[in-house]
């Protein structure tokens, strides 16, 4: 085996909490979201775990959920790179606005397909595809190599940039990858071989 990726999804942020469109808006983490990284990092500790690099988003809810992590165990310190090619998807018209509203306005199918499709995107915005496409490049010029020399890689970020990255890990189609649901504050462990495929995983579920 070579190294391991780490995948986590940010804990709960304050729009989470009031069932609304987030996309690029930077919102902050709600106590119950600042607790669920802790515990993220906790388990991870438990498991030994230490990080040779880390790599999040250009958005504070993801930034925080990677420190709080690397605090719990132990390496308040380690470099850490933001990028915004792993921001979460960009809904467009859609930010800022309660779930239910939206359907409301454009009817529960549409707001469906905008959400679970892979390549419909919401008005103005991305969809999963469209997030892929800055997802995969970045994870194979910049964060693979980190893993395929035997490092430990811990990676904060969006359930919808982990989803893209989680497509092409597992070997999922557009149809099987937006049925993926991932918890907020759960580590996905992969430890990869040295040939970039994947040789086990494992969810730290609560």
């Amino acid at each position: 085996m070579s190294g391991t990726l780490v995948l986590v999804r940010h804990g709960q942020s304050e729009w989470n909490l009031k069932n609304l469109f987030t996309g690029w808006r930077d919102v902050d983490l709600t106590d119950q979201g600042h607790g669920e990284a802790r515990a993220a990092g906790q388990k991870l500790k438990e498991r030994g775990l230490k990080f040779d690099i880390a790599f999040t988003s250009d958005l504070q809810r993801a930034q925080k959920t990677c420190q709080h992590i690397l605090d719990a165990v132990g390496q308040s310190d380690l470099e850490t790179v933001r990028n915004q090619a792993l921001n979460e998807r960009d809904y467009g018209d859609l930010a800022g606005l309660n779930k239910d509203d939206a359907r409301d306005k454009w009817g529960e199918d549409q707001v469906h397909v905008w959400r679970r499709s892979y390549d419909v995107p919401p008005p103005g915005g991305e969809s999963l595809k469209d997030t892929g496409a800055r997802v995969w490049p970045y994870y194979l010029h910049d964060m693979q190599p980190h893993v395929l020399r035997g490092e430990t890689v811990l990676v904060a970020a969006h359930g919808n940039s982990l989803r893209a990255l989680i497509m092409a890990l597992d070997g999922l189609t557009g149809e099987e990858v937006v049925k993926v649901e991932l918890g907020t504050g759960v580590p996905i462990i992969y430890r990869l071989n040295a040939d970039s495929t994947v040789a086990s995983k494992e969810i730290l579920d609560r």
